[in-house]
């Protein structure tokens, strides 16, 4: 069991190195290669485990496009690190996103990361992302893990602050849970960073990368149980302070001051739970460290779990109740201007109305005021059907003509603005590689949880000059007046920039510079809309965009400068 757990390695972990480009991006036009689209986590020591320097095979040269088996369709790579490379792919027969690392058969380590793919799928648990096929295919060796796309990596959730009590707490008790349970059967993960935990959108924890990563790195450990312990520790620890427990700055985490040595969470920061504080540094107490409040440390998984069994349990935030809004009186009341507002709770009193007029002199001013009013309407309903009449002569006259003054500003105002449908659409690529010309159509589908994406840059806003934009073209179908052009958009933050031009074709035959601008508009939020100071005539739009904003990491990309369209309508 022990060579079993030295094996196992995480599977689908684009995370904690620094990865080589994935995909070169072509050159501009003064002939220089500039690659911006690549990811750029850094490899921090995190615990024992020691990496083995052994002969590098060089890695199979694939691209977008490639299938494997005949089946998985790789779409991007999102780590190409020492021999071998992580993709997105698609897994055609079933319709869905999944992820594969691929290495040369010949790799070093090849046979190890064959065997702790098998390893960590025959363990079965849903607490990790599942290892669905481990394959050596002649000179090939690739693993194929879920891909979850709607789970967020613990390193996204920390960039805004610390997480709350119970998340914290949840946090904890789901990975040792975990973790415990592969360790029973002799499975290790020796990488378990803040990658490499994530949180889906039900609000469960899960794990990537149980045995498979360590066996791609070639990362073992004589205390395999102590290493994962530590880890979680750090994680804990992590999420209570935002501070990464040792003195290197570690993913996107500041580390702790020099010199001072390990000191408890809630030294760091004010608010801290103690019992989650005192918890972390017991899980912490096993290189060098000593146990805070005195407490004996933590070494192994399952001791972690047995110490948060005997914690007071954490519950869930109330829910903030909101009063509803106190009743207000609509209809004018007598004698309410200039009266001092009331004292919030107390209700002020209903004035008394007037009694009704009784005398002779309001007698005599009701049936006048009756009068005037019968005579109003007489007089109004003989006027309209005297209209009426008229009107219906003059179009009964076959020489009458009517003019309509197109100059008519009120006119131009009042005219109903109607959506257009889209027949069609296509990415545009002014120069480089295309972004993913697969989903375009998710733009126009009317399902905002459908998009098409750009790569990830490593700078921006502004791709120029690397890259003068990217966008879609878009086909109406027929010359229509567009005036308005509205998108959703997946990341908000920073600005993004969207221009829209008439253009000639699905395949423009001229550069954006020749096309004739309709509108542009730039927002930071996640929805956008550009509006023609006058309608222009055109079948084909053009959506160009040249500014992305700095978005977190998700299950596509790691952070960094990009952008998502979820929907686009046009209006005329």
């Amino acid at each position: 069991m022990a060579e079993r757990s030295t094996a196992a390695v995480d599977v689908a972990d684009n995370s904690g190195d620094e990865p080589l480009t994935a995909e070169a991006d072509q050159s501009t036009a003064d002939g220089v290669a500039n690659n911006r689209e690549r990811d750029t986590d850094s490899d921090e020591a995190q615990g024992n485990p020691t990496s083995e320097e052994s002969g590098k095979a060089s890695p199979p040269e694939l691209h977008s496009g490639h299938k494997l088996a005949r089946r998985y369709r790789l779409e991007e790579c999102v780590t190409r690190l020492d021999g071998f490379s992580s993709w997105r792919a698609v897994d055609e027969k079933l319709r869905r996103a999944v992820g594969v690392h691929l290495l040369p058969a010949d790799h070093p380590r090849a046979r190890s990361v064959l065997a702790a793919a098998r390893s960590s799928a025959l363990l079965g648990d849903p607490r990790f992302v599942q290892v669905l096929d481990a394959v050596e295919d002649n000179d090939l060796v690739y693993v194929v893990h879920e891909w979850l796309p709607d789970a967020t990596e613990l390193t996204a959730l920390l960039a805004s602050g610390p997480l709350e009590v119970y998340d914290a707490y949840q946090m904890v008790s789901q990975v040792s849970s975990a973790m415990a349970a592969a360790h029973r059967e002799g499975l290790a993960h020796l990488r378990l960073n803040p990658n490499a935990v994530l949180r889906t959108s039900t609000g469960q924890w899960r794990i990537r990368g149980l045995a498979v990563n360590a066996a791609l790195r070639g990362i073992s450990s004589d205390t395999p149980q102590r290493t994962d312990t530590e880890a979680i520790g750090a994680l804990l620890y992590a999420t209570l302070t935002q501070r990464w427990p040792y003195e290197s700055d570690a993913y996107g985490l500041a580390g702790l001051p020099k010199d001072l040595g390990l000191i408890p969470p809630d030294q760091v920061r004010a608010g801290v739970h103690r019992g989650l504080s005192e918890l972390a540094m017991r899980a912490l107490a096993n290189d060098g460290a000593t146990a805070s409040r005195h407490e004996s440390p933590c070494t192994t998984p399952e001791e972690l779990v047995k110490a948060i069994g005997e914690m007071p349990r954490i519950r869930p935030p109330e829910p903030a109740y909101t009063a509803p809004p106190q009743y207000q009186h609509t209809a004018y009341q007598q004698g309410a201007y200039g009266r001092p507002a009331p004292h919030p709770g107390v209700t002020p009193p209903v004035p008394t109305p007037p009694p009704p007029l009784q005398s002779r002199t309001g007698k005599a001013l009701k049936w006048s005021v009756s009068a005037l009013l019968i005579a109003a309407l007489g007089l109004g309903s003989w006027q309209l059907a005297d209209a009426l009449m008229e009107r219906g002569g003059k179009a009964d006259d076959p020489n009458q003509t009517q003019t309509v003054d197109g100059n008519d500003k009120n006119d131009e105002q009042t005219r109903p603005v109607k959506p257009i449908t889209v027949h069609g659409a296509q990415e545009y690529v002014a120069s480089g590689s295309a972004q993913a010309p697969q989903d375009v159509a998710n733009t126009y589908d009317a399902d905002t949880s459908t998009f098409w994406r750009t790569k990830k840059y490593n700078e921006g806003p502004r791709l120029a000059p690397y890259k003068p934009g990217v966008g879609i073209v878009y086909d109406l179908g027929s010359p229509q007046d567009v005036s308005t052009a509205s998108i959703g958009l997946r990341y908000p933050g920073d600005h993004t920039t969207v221009h829209f031009y008439a253009t000639d074709s699905l395949t423009p035959s001229t550069g954006v510079d020749g096309m004739k601008e309709i509108a542009s508009a730039t927002t930071t939020g996640a929805s956008l809309t550009a509006k023609a100071s006058k309608p222009v005539k055109t079948r084909y739009v053009l959506l160009w965009m040249t500014d992305v904003p700095n978005a977190p990491a998700d299950g596509y990309s790691n952070a960094g400068y990009k952008q998502a369209i979820t929907d686009v309508t046009f209006k005329g």
